[in-house]
């Protein structure tokens, strides 16, 4: 078994023009300051890393690992959510998206695409020149209008969406695999790959490609009530990356998981600091050493109430806490008997092994 890696935090929310926020060094030493071992780094925030210049600049690279560790800090992976979140959109949202890519292609799909795609190539090979082995990323999604199967879907509709979906993210896996990198898609609503589900159908659709992986979040799956637990025991061969994240759901007469339009506070299901949610973290934790899950447990903040500064200090302590530091020994180690294979036989009942026996079983 292995000790997952943490407590990490997802800079993502951090990240501002304020100082210390506004610049890798700056944000660095604080999340060291909040007791954090690594970083999980937002891609498209160039206040923090270049891209472009990652994927073609060793040098380049071994600079930010090297601002990193006078913090005593590393990379837990990079982040391509945005991106992903462009490789698929359907025309609906086509306006609200505009803002994940630079002024320049608002307004053309097209071009959009063709960035988010190129964006995620180069994340691969500035994933390999860090030495990182997983990035983090959505699916986009094509067939999210059509989630509630009313009106009633055409035949034929979601294999297409999901045929279409592989197309586009196959080539995009290929250089993943070229670089030595998985690619982990976050199950999360408003992506096309929300549940177990359909993760195992997109699966199918690339033909169970090496590179394709998980992202688990637990907070995504408490607000669909799945069973976050047995997801862990399902998936857990495809899980490669860990957003340590709580929610809480708290029905009510008037709402339930479409959550009435209600602003954040106000939703039936909500994310909340860590601690203050429902997730069962304990059994979370004990499922990723029982399967030898190798990645970092990375924070992602998130709250309708709690100011992000003190969620990050107490999620850095909650994590700390519940990370699992496995055993390299078994409990009743000190009654080990130490019998050979002749004892063994004798407790049995059975008399020694004859050589010629032995060696007409191996023939």
């Amino acid at each position: 078994m292995k000790t997952i890696k943490g407590p990490a935090l997802f800079l993502a929310q951090y990240v501002s023009d304020e100082p210390p926020f506004n610049t890798l060094d700056g944000i660095a030493g604080w999340a060291a300051s909040m007791g954090f071992k690594a970083v999980q780094v937002p891609s498209w925030d160039t206040r923090l890393i270049d891209l472009a210049k990652a994927a073609g600049d060793l040098g380049y690279c071994n600079e930010i690992k090297a601002t990193l560790a006078r913090h005593g800090l590393h990379i837990s992976e990079l982040s391509c959510h945005l991106q992903g979140q462009l490789v698929a959109v359907h025309p609906v949202y086509d306006t609200l998206f505009d803002g994940f890519a630079p002024k320049a292609l608002h307004g053309d799909p097209d071009a959009r695409q063709a960035w988010a795609v190129e964006q995620l190539k180069l994340a691969a090979r500035a994933s390999a020149n860090l030495g990182l082995d997983a990035v983090g990323t959505f699916s986009g999604a094509l067939l999210w209008p059509f989630l509630y199967p009313w009106p009633q879907r055409p035949p034929g509709l979601v294999e297409e969406g999901f045929d279409e979906l592989a197309r586009r993210w196959r080539p995009i896996l290929d250089v993943f695999d070229t670089e030595g990198v998985d690619l982990c898609f976050e199950i999360h609503p408003g992506e096309d790959l929300h549940d177990g589900a359909t993760f195992e159908r997109f699966l199918e659709a690339v033909d169970h490609h090496p590179r394709c992986h998980i992202l688990y979040d637990p907070s995504h799956l408490l607000l669909q009530q799945l069973d976050y637990l047995a997801f862990l025991d399902r998936y857990h061969a495809r899980i490669r990356m860990f957003h340590v994240k709580d929610a809480e759901f708290n029905a009510t007469a008037s709402q339930g998981v479409y959550g009435g339009y209600t602003s954040w506070v106000e939703r039936a299901g909500r994310f909340r600091s860590l601690g203050d949610g429902q997730v069962d973290f304990k059994g979370i934790f004990t499922r990723l050493a029982q399967y030898d899950f190798e990645g970092w447990a990375v924070i992602e903040w998130e709250c309708a109430l709690k100011h992000p500064e003190q969620g990050a200090l107490e999620g850095a302590r909650f994590v700390a806490e519940h990370i699992i530091l496995v055993t390299d020994r078994a409990f009743d180690d000190f009654a080990d008997a130490k019998t050979d294979q002749g004892a063994n036989r004798a407790l049995l009942g059975l008399g020694a092994v004859q050589a010629d026996n032995a060696c007409a079983r191996h023939e």
